[in-house]
């Protein structure tokens, strides 16, 4: 059994060159890299610069022969350069985990004042991963498939044994982590991986402005053993690093980890759709200091370059946000360790459909969606539950058998109805579209967890049936400064 097998207080073991002249070789590169991206925009690359941009200066830890094996099943290249500019070639899977370690947790731990937020290591990336993200770029389809990995899913480490996925890269790094999601989702090849600290992530956000981000709800929360620090107003507002990663972390709710993956998956949505233009890229050099201290991946500067271009391209409904379904550990189960117990038979859909992987333990056919067995939640969003009604009533009546109240409503209204394909099912999404005669379909998981479908009741709705406004009262959010 794997317990500590890494030095967790130590940075990772470069190479074996003395740390002085790498890192004035290093300051050396990045200033290289700036000049070829500017050059690459302005028209092109010459021959001589085409092998410095296939380096993988990113990389913090090189890997084994058999840890980078775990990366090179595909053969295939995965850019080529088209007038200059590298491009995709292919369908790219990566696997992007988001890690963290805490002072607490090292050995020299020591104690620290109340009240400190972030007790993160700085540069430290191989403690649990809080966050799991399989992504697969395809040319061909011109979209974006990406899957959300519970932290607490139940799965068999190589060398571990049954434990919680998130404890692969601590035992084994992206290596282990890559292979582990790997036979998860059906042996699925995994192309390369990125992995980032959360204080690195927070910079990054600093550096491109804040993001902005509908916080639903008021989050509170205190943990002075690890020294975190969670106070964030409900409503609309633009999240510094610091508030980001708060958002990103909080999961002291009914949904606990589930409801983190419905925030990162809105607030990566929200980073896409803001920051992934043109005009980002003045802030190009910051954000590459900021990446090459807090980010180990084996991309190379070309594929970083054709991903990023492939992406700024991509209409917001083309980026479909699934996550691996399942169900809450029961007690009892597993010596009252808490679990997300993955439901292979669902995930070999997601699988099959969005990431062309067929899964052997389970049979996809066996799922299949109809009016009589897709569940619709029906949430509100303008504080009007006659509109809620009427949409109830009218999918009742084209058939759908298991229609009914969401959970919660959503506290932003909306201007503009969203039916979200909750479980990935686009086509059934689209079709209950039809139904209601309005609505934009979106493919994520933000909605009801209980749902296949999650209608949330717009403006649009209630002027389309003819209900009367009523003046709403969406929650501010004080801003922050800190």
């Amino acid at each position: 059994m794997a317990t500590n097998p890494i030095n967790l207080g130590q940075k990772s073991d470069l190479s074996n060159q003395s740390p002085k002249p790498k890192k004035a070789f290093f300051n050396h590169k990045w200033t290289i890299f700036t000049v070829l991206f500017v050059a690459l925009l302005s028209g092109g690359l010459g021959a001589g610069l085409a092998f410095v941009l296939s380096s993988r200066p990113f990389q913090q830890r090189q890997l084994t022969a058999d840890e980078a094996a775990v990366f090179n099943r595909n053969s295939d290249s995965m850019t080529s350069a088209i007038a200059g500019v590298p491009t995709l070639t292919r369908p790219v899977n990566i696997l992007v985990l988001g890690t963290i370690i805490l002072t607490s947790d090292l050995p020299d731990a020591q104690s620290k004042p109340k009240g400190k937020y972030l007790a993160e290591v700085d540069d430290n990336l191989n403690g649990m991963s809080d966050a799991m993200l399989l992504i697969r770029f395809d040319p061909a389809t011109k979209k974006v498939a990406v899957l959300s990995i519970p932290r607490d899913s139940r799965v068999n480490i190589q060398g571990v044994g049954k434990t919680k996925i998130n404890f692969a890269n601590y035992a084994g790094g992206a290596s282990l982590s890559a292979q582990t999601v790997s036979q998860v989702l059906g042996d699925i090849p995994i192309d390369r991986y990125i992995r980032f600290n959360v204080n690195g992530f927070g910079k990054l956000v600093d550096a491109l402005g804040g993001i902005d981000v509908y916080v639903p709800k008021k989050m509170k929360y205190q943990d002075d053993s690890q020294h975190l620090y969670i106070n964030l107003n409900a409503g609309q507002q633009k999240l510094n690093g610091s508030k980001a990663i708060q958002y990103m972390r909080y999961r002291h709710d009914d949904l606990g980890d589930i409801g983190r993956v419905q925030r990162q998956q809105a607030f990566f949505r929200a980073f896409i759709e803001q920051k992934l233009k043109p005009e980002t890229i003045t802030k190009f050099p910051e954000v590459l200091a900021i990446i090459k201290d807090n980010i180990d991946t084996n991309l190379s500067v070309e594929e970083v370059l054709a991903l990023a271009s492939y992406t700024s391209k991509i209409d917001r409904k083309s980026i479909q946000m699934h996550m691996a379904p399942g169900r809450f550990s029961n007690p009892g189960e597993f010596d009252n360790l808490s679990y997300w117990i993955l439901d292979n038979r669902l995930l070999s859909k997601i699988m099959s459909q969005n990431f062309g992987v067929v899964m052997k333990q389970a049979d996809a056919s066996l799922v299949e969606n109809t009016i009589q067995t897709l569940r619709i939640a029906v949430q509100d969003s303008m504080s009007q539950p006659e509109g809620s009604k009427k949409a109830t009533t009218i999918l009742s009546k084209a058939g759908y058998a298991q229609v009914f109240p969401a959970s919660d409503r959503w506290t932003k209204p909306l201007a503009k109805t969203q039916i979200i394909a909750q479980n990935g099912d686009r086509t059934a999404a689209e079709n209950l579209r039809e139904a209601l005669g309005l609505g934009e379909v979106l493919v994520e998981s933000t909605g009801d967890i209980e749902s296949d479908i999650t209608v949330r009741v717009g403006k649009d709705w209630l002027e389309t049936n003819n209900i009367p406004l009523k003046p709403t009262k969406p929650t501010q959010a004080k801003i922050s400064t800190n």
